[in-house]
């Protein structure tokens, strides 16, 4: 199975990608990191991935989305033929909703490839 992981550089977000890493290691499937920023610089964010990746020993490539991060994993996912989008996040409100970024709001609304929430 071909999986993009999107990441935002969130304490979530990495817990994620060792998520995903180490089931693709028990699976067989492979894994393409997209690192995007909605704060921090999108080269710290991926220099942490690669760090992450080098420390767990696991191969995966990872690309950079810079300006609509969403709208770029969707169109990736389709275009390339991705069988699954990851992504975290998600939070409950105080009274037991949960809110959702804009990345993910986006990607789960327009996406055609299924879409997995780590929360």
């Amino acid at each position: 199975m071909r999986l993009i992981v999107g990441v935002d550089g969130s304490e979530d977000a990495m817990t994620a990608l060792e998520a995903v890493t180490s089931r693709a290691r028990e699976t067989g499937d492979e894994v393409t990191v997209a690192v995007y920023s909605h704060n921090d610089s999108t080269a710290d964010v991926e220099h942490t991935v690669r760090e992450q990746l080098l420390a767990a020993d696991f191969d995966a490539s990872v690309m950079t989305l810079e300006d609509d991060p969403a709208g770029q994993l969707v169109d990736i996912a389709e275009t390339e033929g991705y069988d699954r989008i990851v992504l975290s996040g998600g939070h409950r409100s105080p009274l037991g909703k949960i809110q959702l970024d804009s990345v993910l709001e986006f990607v789960l609304l327009n996406a055609h490839t299924t879409v997995t929430l780590i929360r």
